[in-house]
This record gives C-alpha cells, sequence and structure tokens, in this order.
C-alpha cells in the first residue's frame, strides 16, 4: 500500500500530544480532593483518562497512556512534596505511576474498538476493581501510603459516608470509579448504551440504598475535649516558645470543663524522662484546667536509643497509662527507605536527616478526667490507613485522636486533605474522631462523618472545646474488614483467567491442521 504523502508526519504529531494529555488527563481528578473539594466531580473526572486509553492504537500504548496518566494524578494529588522533595517527586510519581500500567492495558481490552453489552456490563465491574487493586498495591506505607485514595474525595458526601461504614473507602472509591467507566462507556459504545445506562442506575441505587437502609450507630453519651493549636512558631528557640503557647492556651480553658486536651504532633520537643521540669510543668497544667493532657513528644528517649514521635497522657499525677510510639513513618519525611541507596534524597531537598524509630504496636488510652473514655490515639499520616483506626475500634476505642502536623506544607493543600480524612475514618468506624495539628487544619468528626463545631485553619494559634457525641455498636466494616479489596482481586482474577483461555482457544482454532 502507498503511505499518504504527509500522513506519518501528522500521525506522529497525533501521538506527541498523547503523552502529555495523559498526563493531564490523569491529574484531572486530583481536582476532586481538598483544597479545590470539587468532590462531585470524582464522578466524571476519569473519564477523559478511560477515554484517551481506550482509544490507543495499540496495547503498548495504553499501557503508556495507563502509566503516564498515574503519574500525573500522583504529581498532582502529591504536588505540595515539590519544594520538600524537589525533583525527587517526579521520579517517585515515574515510578509509582507504572502500577496504572496494566489497568491502561485492561482498560484498553475492555473498552476498546467496538464494545458491545457484554464487554462494557464486564467493564463496569472490572475496571474499577483493577484500579482498586493499584489503590491497595500503592497503600502499603513503604510506598508512600494510602494519601488520595479515590473514595477519600467522598468526605464531604453523606451518601459515599454511609458506603464506607460498610465496605471502608474501598466500596466508595468502587462506585466512583464504575460511574466513570459507565459514562465513559455512554461515550464510547453506542451500541451498548443501553448497559451503560443500566450501569449508572445501579451505582445510583447503591449509594440511595445504603442512604436509606444502611445501619448507623447508636448514640452513647458524650465527651468534652479541647483541641489545643500552637500556629507557626519560628526562630532559634521554636520548640521552647511553641510550648509557651500551648501552654497559655491550654490554661485559658481552665472553667470550660473539658476531660481531654490534645495537642497537636510534635507539640513536646524535648523527652519528658530527659526534662522533669517538662513532665512538672505539663502535670500542674492538667491540674490547673482539671483536664487529662494528650500530647506528643519527638525527642530522643531517655529509656531506650533513637528518635521516636510519641503520644503521651498526662494526668494531674503525671504520665499516666501506655504511651504510644508512631508505627508507620512518613518515607523520606521521617526516614529514607534504603538509605544507603537513596541517601542524596537529603542532598536535594528536606528528607529526613536522622531514621525515627517505630512502635511495635497500637494502644487504648483510658481517660480518667473524661470518665475513663477509651481514646486510641493515631500519629500523623496513620490516619490515612484504614485498617489502624478499624483495629482501634475493635479494639474497644470510643474515640480516635489524631495528633497531625503538617506545618511544612502550611499554605498548600495538605492541612486540608489531611483533616478530611477524619470524616472518612469516622464513618469507617463509627467512632468520633479528634483531628488535633499543631498549626492547623485541626476539626473533629462525629461517628458519622459529620464534622462538628468550629474548624481551626492554618492562620494562627488557637484552641476550641468541643461536646463530643460518642457512638455504640460495631460498624459492618469494622466487623468484615476488607471485603471489597478481596472481591475486587477475585473479579480480577477471575477476568485474567477468562481471557487465558479465550486466547487459548484463539490458538488452537488457529492453529495448522497436523
Amino acid at each position: 500500500m502507498t503511505a499518504i504523502p504527509g500522513d506519518r508526519p501528522r500521525r506522529g504529531a497525533v501521538l506527541a500530544w498523547r503523552a502529555p494529555a495523559a498526563v493531564v488527563a490523569g491529574a484531572l481528578p486530583a481536582l476532586a480532593f481538598p483544597a479545590p473539594g470539587l468532590w462531585w466531580l470524582a464522578y466524571a473526572a476519569l473519564v477523559p483518562w478511560l477515554l484517551l486509553v481506550r482509544s490507543a492504537g495499540s496495547a503498548r500504548r495504553a499501557v503508556a497512556e495507563g502509566w503516564l496518566g498515574g503519574a500525573g494524578f500522583l504529581l498532582a494529588v502529591h504536588h505540595w512534596l515539590l519544594p520538600s522533595l524537589h525533583v525527587f517527586i517526579l521520579v517517585l510519581a515515574g515510578l509509582l505511576g507504572l502500577l496504572w500500567a496494566p489497568w491502561g492495558l485492561l482498560v484498553h481490552r475492555m473498552l476498546g474498538g467496538r464494545p458491545g453489552p457484554g464487554r462494557v456490563a464486564a467493564a463496569v465491574v472490572v475496571v474499577p476493581s483493577a484500579w482498586l487493586l493499584v489503590e491497595l498495591v500503592r497503600s502499603w506505607q513503604y510506598l508512600g501510603g494510602p494519601w488520595g485514595l479515590m473514595g477519600a474525595s467522598q468526605w464531604q458526601f453523606a451518601p459515599a459516608l454511609r458506603l464506607a461504614s460498610l465496605g471502608g473507602v474501598w466500596l466508595a472509591g468502587f462506585v466512583v470509579v464504575a460511574v466513570n467507566t459507565a459514562l465513559a462507556a455512554l461515550v464510547c459504545a453506542p451500541r451498548a448504551r443501553l448497559c451503560a445506562a443500566a450501569g449508572l442506575a445501579v451505582c445510583a441505587a447503591a449509594l440511595g440504598a445504603a442512604w436509606q437502609w444502611a445501619p448507623v450507630p447508636r448514640p452513647a453519651g458524650s465527651a468534652r475535649v479541647a483541641v489545643v493549636q500552637a500556629g507557626v512558631v519560628g526562630g532559634t528557640d521554636s520548640v521552647t516558645h511553641r510550648f509557651e503557647v500551648q501552654e497559655r492556651l491550654t490554661r485559658e480553658l481552665a472553667g470550660r470543663r473539658p476531660g481531654l486536651v490534645v495537642w497537636g504532633e510534635s507539640s513536646v520537643g524535648q523527652d519528658l524522662g530527659r526534662h522533669p521540669e517538662l513532665r512538672d510543668r505539663l502535670t500542674a497544667l492538667s491540674r490547673a484546667v482539671g483536664a487529662d493532657l494528650l500530647v506528643n513528644v519527638d525527642a530522643r528517649r531517655s529509656d531506650r536509643p533513637g528518635i521516636y514521635k510519641s503520644s503521651v497522657l498526662v494526668g494531674p499525677g503525671g504520665p499516666t497509662g501506655d504511651r504510644y510510639d508512631k508505627m508507620r513513618l512518613v518515607p523520606f519525611g521521617e526516614y529514607i527507605p534504603a538509605r544507603s541507596l537513596l541517601g542524596w534524597a537529603t542532598a536535594v531537598g528536606k528528607a529526613a536527616g536522622e531514621d525515627r524509630m517505630r512502635g511495635d504496636r497500637q494502644v487504648l488510652m483510658r481517660v480518667p478526667a473524661a470518665g475513663g473514655l477509651r481514646a486510641g490515639p493515631l500519629v500523623c499520616f496513620e490516619s490515612a490507613f484504614p485498617d489502624m483506626s478499624r483495629r482501634l475500634a475493635r479494639d474497644g476505642a470510643q474515640l480516635l485522636v489524631v495528633q497531625s502536623s503538617t506545618s511544612t506544607f502550611q499554605h498548600s493543600w495538605a492541612p486540608q486533605q489531611h483533616a478530611s480524612l477524619a470524616a472518612l475514618r469516622a464513618a469507617e468506624t463509627w467512632r468520633p474522631v479528634v483531628h488535633a495539628t499543631l498549626t492547623g487544619v485541626s476539626t473533629v468528626a462525629d461517628a458519622r462523618g459529620r464534622t462538628l463545631g468550629p474548624v481551626l485553619g492554618t492562620d494562627g494559634p488557637a484552641a476550641a472545646v468541643y461536646d463530643v457525641p460518642l457512638a455504640s455498636g460495631t460498624s459492618p466494616y469494622v466487623r468484615a474488614g476488607d471485603w471489597v479489596p478481596y472481591g475486587a482481586f477475585a473479579v480480577v482474577a477471575l477476568c485474567c483467567a477468562a481471557e487465558a483461555v479465550r486466547a487459548r482457544r484463539r490458538d488452537r482454532r488457529d492453529a495448522p491442521p497436523v
């Protein structure tokens, strides 16, 4: 066949534009997360990416566009890390984006060409299942953790939060991606539009049914909890000044009768065993306010080697109960994975100069001043891990307390993204969540994920007291666990097995007779 003059250059130009288009299309869903907070956009934000990948001219190009879109998504959701990691964030996004390469291939296989009703019906189940497997793999703490899971974008949407109580963030994310897949099929599969519309109807029915008939937690009294937020404190003696600001704000709570006062992550910069004067000041402060203080010590411990981030409860008689040492550390921020290979990251960004040490178990703390309230502490981005809050709820926690600091990223999307997780963890576990930060955003969510009282922003020091309604009962998600990811794995495995059988049959049919 004779090539048409000018055809190859035009084709090359089209292919050159597809790569940046994949990156942009993959980045679009980031707008559904805070700070933009366009949660409703999540239900259509994947459509451009899906349409691009399904129209790829070959399976190889579909794989590449899945990879590039995944890298674009990670860059957009984590763009606030750029000042800290510099060029290294591009390397990480490129490597982790590879997780979406098989997803791109599957999208091309399910929606490419002229799909009929059967393929579209399968795609509405298989494509979101494969997406969840990507999220599950990248949720491993050594790959960065579960920040920016698609279901987390729905923290303001009450029906999606009710879904989370049934199947966690995974079920909410599955429905979001299923809606996107059905919308893409409406555009690209004219022979199967009725099937795609039916898929949309099923997703809408699932949201409606969860909202109407899913079980809800039962009221079980209340706890009076205060949050103290130091705000940004700079200077050469910032550790001392920060402590003084928190001490002053806490003392002003006297007379407002909180049972528990929560300070943010790294609110105390010296070990209480090495500095008994700090321990005595906190003890006296607890007596003056009539409340137990939950502080967070970020320091080299006196009783074992290494630096720990630890939640410590201090009462009128001094530190009380078990101390909780942070178990899941932020890669590069608090330790460098494979430091012997990647230690050079400290030269190009603000990576950890010394690895923090890990705790080895979760703990429950009884708060005497709050009537023996059982509180389950989490530190910083541990609130992004649904399994940690689920374990605390299963072990008997009545209140989940997150001590956090996003001060390094103060003027970015990070503080609001982090605070939004409180609603999701509360809805999943049927336990209220107090999210107390060093510099904002601090917030409280009730057992259904609804925001309570004032939200403390990033504009300065603040303190607030909340009457937090407690709840009893065990949510279906806490009881059943991660059944949605297991189901997604089974769906993808069956799809791969079916494809292997079809390929084997084609090979036999096409084989020359012996």
